[in-house]
C-alpha cells in the first residue's frame, strides 16, 4: 500500500488555499485604495497651506498651479514640487472662484474608496461638484479642500 494524499484531499487543500488567497488579496486591494486616498487628502491639505502662505504675501491666490513643478514666486518657494495624483489616470483640479479679486480657491480630487466619509455631501458616487470640474477623463471629483470663505459647490 502506497502512502500519499488522495485526489480529494489535494482538492480540499487547494480550495482552502484559494479562498485564503482571495480574502488576503481583497483586503490588500482595499488597503491600497485607502492608502492612495489618504495621500490625496494629505496632498490637498499641504497645497492649501502653501496657497494660504502665498495669499498672505500677495493678498490673492495664484490663478493656476502646475502639478509636478515647483510652486514659487521667484523669491519664495511655497512648495518644492506640487504633487500629482498617486493614480496616473487621475488629476488634482485647482481653480480660483472669484477671478477678479482671486479671493477664493478650490482644490479637488477623486477618492477611490466609495465608502469614504469625506466625499462631498457624503456621496462618493454622485457628488455635488460645480460644472466643468473633472479629475481626469470621465472621472468625477468627489473630494475638496477649499479656502475658508467658499464652499466646494460654489
Amino acid at each position: 500500500m502506497r502512502k500519499g494524499f488522495t485526489l480529494i484531499e489535494l482538492l480540499v487543500v487547494m480550495s482552502i488555499i484559494g479562498v485564503l488567497v482571495a480574502l488576503v488579496a481583497g483586503g490588500f486591494r482595499t488597503a491600497q485604495l485607502r492608502g492612495r486616498d489618504a495621500q490625496r487628502k494629505s496632498d490637498l491639505k499641504q497645497i492649501s497651506e502653501a496657497l494660504e502662505l502665498y495669499f498672505s504675501d500677495y493678498n490673492q491666490y495664484p490663478t493656476s498651479l502646475t502639478w509636478g513643478s515647483e510652486f514659487t514666486d521667484g523669491k519664495t518657494s511655497y512648495f518644492k514640487v506640487l504633487p500629482a495624483d498617486p493614480e496616473g489616470a487621475q488629476n488634482y483640479y485647482y481653480r480660483v472662484v472669484d477671478v477678479g479679486t482671486n479671493q477664493k480657491f478650490q482644490l479637488f480630487a477623486h477618492l477611490e474608496n466609495s465608502k469614504d466619509q469625506d466625499c462631498l455631501g457624503g456621496n462618493c458616487q454622485n457628488p455635488a461638484v460645480p460644472a466643468g470640474v473633472t479629475c481626469g477623463s470621465g472621472i468625477r471629483c468627489n473630494f475638496a479642500v477649499v479656502s475658508p470663505n467658499t464652499a466646494p459647490t460654489e
